[in-house]
């Protein structure tokens, strides 16, 4: 547990040195290699975090996904666990736990199987382990029977050469970055 204390700890120096202009032009890189990949292509709903504090922006994902006709399902954080709901316009969120976007419960819950699936994380590997924010959220949620399709997004420097793992971490199908598909 301690490994993975500093490794949030120096990735948040990272991010805090970013600048907000810098964190906008690589999330649209990154958005621009979501968009390429055949099976978001082919989804028919995206589930996206909603970024917080300097993480990859995910506005322009969700927006591309829209455009292209696609159902798109944020998470509101329950007690422990993460609850999804269909957004169709920007003004379907509010701020909720720790000031995160979340959506409003108004509307309707998402319980797609197969959906691209869209996740944070603070750091990764090349063998797509992760290290995230301590929480469990999105391993509890993705624990449930599912076939998402899983892309981690990062920044070049959140992808390190190994990363702290447990065995009953679930990894992601790609990691993608402003430079790569891993």
């Amino acid at each position: 547990m301690q490994e993975k204390k500093e490794v949030r700890k120096m990735i948040k120096q990272f991010r805090d040195a970013a600048t907000d202009a810098e964190v906008a032009a690589m999330s649209s890189k990154v958005a621009d290699f979501i968009v390429s990949i055949p099976e978001f292509q082919k989804a028919e709903c995206v589930y996206a975090y909603i970024d917080y504090n300097h993480e990859v922006m995910t506005d322009e994902i969700i927006s591309r996904a829209w455009a292209a006709g696609k159902r798109v399902a944020v998470p509101k954080v329950v007690g422990k666990d993460l609850i999804w709901y269909y957004i169709t316009k920007f003004e379907d969120v509010e701020s909720g736990y720790m000031g995160i976007r979340e959506p409003k419960t108004t509307l309707p819950e998402a319980h797609e199987t197969d959906a691209f699936f869209v996740m944070p994380g603070v750091a990764f590997d090349r063998a797509h382990h992760r290290v995230g924010y301590g929480g469990g959220f999105y391993d509890r949620y993705l624990e449930k029977p599912n076939t998402h399709y899983k892309a981690a997004l990062a920044f070049e420097f959140q992808i390190l050469d190994t990363v702290p793992f447990e065995a009953h971490d679930i990894l992601p199908d790609a990691i993608v970055s402003e430079k790569a598909i891993y």
